[in-house]
């Protein structure tokens, strides 16, 4: 157990620190994630890139438990 929790906190950073780089790229802004900007109130939903997320997330543990 605290190596997988090990491993999914080093997965985190790692994500955290190459997050502007894939926000270069248009990850986190693609079609089908809802953005909504006022004066006072912003609200983002990225329902395309949790998607994304959760079939590569799916495709590798399916690949590791195999």
């Amino acid at each position: 157990m605290s190596r997988t929790l090990i491993v999914v906190g080093l997965g985190i950073a790692a994500i955290g620190l190459l997050w502007p780089w894939l926000t270069r790229i248009g990850f986190g802004r693609l079609p089908g994630d809802i953005v909504i900007e006022r004066e006072n109130f912003s609200l983002y939903v990225p329902i395309t890139t949790g998607i994304l997320i959760s079939i590569v997330l799916s495709a590798i543990l399916w690949l590791i438990n195999r």
